[in-house]
């Protein structure tokens, strides 16, 4: 028998979701725009920094995310 779906109606608390590091390539397809505007963004502190691992350079999944969901917001408050 299978065990019911967790759902936030529940009272247990839910699981902290699992963050990807995401290339360049992928930042720009999530977010829409290409390197140069991406990066241009960045030095206007308007867009998430990149972790370096090395000479690499990953964005955070979540922090992207959060990044569009903020430009939705923006959209329905104007």
């Amino acid at each position: 028998m299978n065990k019911p779906t967790q759902t936030a109606a529940n009272s247990e608390p839910m699981e902290k979701p699992v963050d990807v590091l995401l290339q360049l390539p992928e930042v720009c397809r999530q977010a829409g725009f290409g390197k140069t505007a991406i990066y241009r963004m960045m030095k206007e502190g308007t867009f998430p920094e990149p972790i370096k691992i090395g000479p690499a350079s990953r964005w955070s999944q979540i922090e992207v995310q959060a990044w569009i969901e903020k430009q939705k917001a923006a959209r329905r408050a104007a």
